[in-house]
């Protein structure tokens, strides 16, 4: 593989940040930066800017709305948007669902459901998950009995991510009573439909970024129906395989790095020293940018398979399992390296209307949270422990 950069790549990195610097509004940069959560108007108006360049999503061909960038563009793109404070855009719709409907989709369907996920009309989220169907995800129970030109469906989904947004969610359901792989289909559903029920879950650092979902003899048009009855199973392993190479944030981990070592020279240990000196931080910083260095090139390597028209295979498992504990690593470096400042974490200061400040450094108020919201990103998109079942069957046949 090529390791340096192109004197094309460099052109091509040079058009985003001037692109990032003329139409990405300072507010919304300053917002992200700070790490807090845009609003879903600011989202939704970032994808919208994206899309007028064709530059909203990466994973579809040109002719449905995609970039076109090569693998290495890609990753120019995302470092550069990632560096520049752009929000990060809903993932379920441009990154999950839409590959499933261009591989399995009916033509309808993909004429219907793309366009509105690429201009930002339908906010997707995933119904996936339910309680006691979470890694284990062929046992769950939410069915869909067919019932002329509808499915009725009850039971329940949880760990629903940005679901408060949503307008549609993709749901695994149990249509048949065959064994649990062949006996899942793969549904779109309305979520204004009469008998849905949307809950927050406030996760451990305060905030509402996941849901559970109630559905109560919801009425779904079969032709929502994405592919074969009870063939879901299929379909769910090819998006999961998507969202588990988007989970190794890549771009994201290399600001993490880039900001924990400027606090490590900053940071003073109060005997004249540096908290880079320190022997044991820096052998942790140094471990984790190795880490992070090696995860960067298999990904490429991953993202090049997808291009050339194949779904990652394995590796997107290996790169889920190594993105994460990378993650985790550095917001578990970033706490140590503001010290006490960590302990004071207050979320309702970000609330719209506090009057609240931060104790300590306004960075310093963030990390903490993002510390504790992190503890969940090895579990999501399938746990590690699961990936490494995965891993050892595919790789080792065992």
């Amino acid at each position: 593989m090529q390791l340096d950069y192109t004197a094309e790549d460099e052109a091509f990195r040079a058009e985003v940040r001037d692109f990032l610097a003329a139409r990405l509004p300072a507010d919304v940069s300053a917002r992200v930066k700070s790490g807090q959560m845009p609003s879903k108007e600011q989202i939704l108006n970032w994808q919208r800017t994206l899309n007028e360049k064709n530059w909203a999503v990466h994973t579809w061909p040109p002719e449905w709305g995609g970039s076109g960038f090569t693998p290495i563009q890609k990753h120019i793109f995302e470092e550069e948007c990632v560096a520049a404070g752009a929000p990060e855009l809903p993932p379920f719709g441009l990154n999950m669902l839409g590959p499933v409907l261009l591989k399995f989709g009916s033509p309808e369907q993909k004429a219907h459901y793309l366009p509105r996920i690429l201009d930002g009309t339908d906010w997707w989220c995933q119904g996936y998950s339910e309680p006691g169907a979470g890694s284990d995800l062929a046992s769950l129970k939410t069915k869909a009995v067919r019932d002329g030109d509808h499915y009725i469906v009850n039971g329940q989904k949880t760990w629903t991510t940005l679901g408060q947004y949503a307008e549609w969610i993709f749901c695994l359901v149990r249509t048949g009573a065959g064994k649990p792989q062949e006996s899942i289909s793969f549904l779109l559903v309305d979520l204004n439909t009469p008998g849905i029920e949307m809950r927050p879950i406030i996760t451990i650092e305060g905030g509402h970024e996941v849901n559970e979902v109630f559905f109560d003899n919801v009425k779904v048009p079969v032709e929502n129906l994405v592919g074969e009855e009870n063939k879901g199973w299929t379909y769910a392993k090819y998006l999961l395989t998507h969202e588990r190479t988007g989970i190794a944030g890549v771009a994201a981990s290399k600001q993490l790095l880039k900001k924990l070592k400027e606090l490590a020279t900053e940071t003073d240990m109060g005997d004249g020293t540096r908290l880079k000196d320190d022997p044991a931080f820096a052998e942790r910083i140094a471990k984790v940018e190795i880490d992070l260095m090696a995860m960067e090139l298999t990904n490429l390597r991953v993202v090049s398979k997808a291009q050339a028209g194949g779904a990652p295979g394995v590796e997107s498992s290996m790169i889920k399992i190594k993105g994460t504990q990378i993650r985790q690593e550095l917001t578990d470096l970033l706490r140590r390296a503001v010290g006490p400042y960590a302990l004071a974490y207050t979320p309702e200061v970000y609330e719209e209307g506090s009057n609240e400040a931060p104790i300590g450094p306004e960075h310093a108020a963030l990390f903490a949270g993002k510390y504790f919201n992190y503890r969940k990103i090895s579990i999501y998109g399938g746990s590690n422990e699961i990936q490494r079942n995965i891993i050892t069957k595919m790789v080792l046949g065992l």
